[in-house]
């Protein structure tokens, strides 16, 4: 039975768990070669034995031009192609006004901006007319929680990139899109709302700490992180993403 994805090659940073790992089980479902990316060797394993026989996991680090250079190069040499980058990885060091640190702004700008900027640059020269590079924004980035700061502002310069870029890509036939969920129980949100209880004295029976967090002006419950599916918001960005992405052909 052919899929709508057949013969489709797509790489997945950060792909082991949340939203990367829905996104990843969809497009293996649909027929895709996938290569997950994390830098968890265990994690990536046990994310491969669950996707499937075309899934596979590569440790490296989304933060590094160089690592996501070789990868994608290496990618495309053992499969023949390269159709869709979704640029998914996150690093989720967040703070408070007063409480960020320097080592903070460089870490997430590192992986968050500069990481997805250097891979879609290395993986346009690699990709046939039809290709599709999908970054994964934020609600955030218009109506961020507390603390959130820095990860809001990376999310809301998606936009502006991703502008610029678009006119940088006429003629190239790739196409390049920002899916932004809303609020996802995935294990980063859950850090990230783990800082703000003990900062602001929230507990589990409140409000906020029940909703997870606000998305632009409404509140969304949480689910299971090990089942991304369940969640609505998760599902949700796994169908744009898989909607922008190029059909067999």
């Amino acid at each position: 039975m052919s899929h709508s994805l057949d013969g489709k090659v797509a790489v997945v940073t950060g792909g082991t768990q949340g939203i990367g790992l829905a996104i990843a089980e969809e497009f293996v479902k649909n027929g895709a070669t996938v290569v997950v990316t994390g830098r968890d060797q265990g994690r990536l394993d046990e994310t491969v034995a669950t996707i499937g026989p075309t899934a596979s996991g590569v440790r490296a680090d989304a933060g590094s031009p160089a690592a996501m250079d070789a990868l994608l190069k290496d990618v495309k040499a053992r499969h023949g192609r390269l159709d869709a980058v979704v640029a998914n990885a996150v690093a989720d060091d967040h703070a408070p006004l007063g409480k960020i640190t320097e080592e903070q702004f460089d870490t997430m700008i590192g992986t968050n901006l500069k990481g997805v900027l250097f891979a879609v640059q290395a993986a346009v020269p690699l990709m046939p007319s039809g290709g599709s590079i999908i970054l994964i924004g934020s609600t955030a980035s218009v109506a961020p929680p507390p603390g959130m700061s820095i990860y809001s502002a990376i999310k809301a310069g998606f936009h502006g990139m991703v502008r610029a870029l678009i006119q940088d890509l006429k003629g190239t036939g790739v196409r390049i899109n920002i899916v932004s969920p809303g609020a996802v129980d995935t294990p980063s949100l859950r850090r990230a709302l783990g800082k703000a209880s003990a900062r602001n004295g929230w507990t589990r029976s409140s409000s906020r700490w029940r909703s997870g967090a606000r998305s632009g002006g409404s509140e969304r419950r949480t689910r299971s992180a090990r089942s991304p599916c369940s969640s609505r918001a998760t599902r949700q960005a796994t169908s744009m993403a898989w909607n922008s992405l190029p059909m067999a052909g």
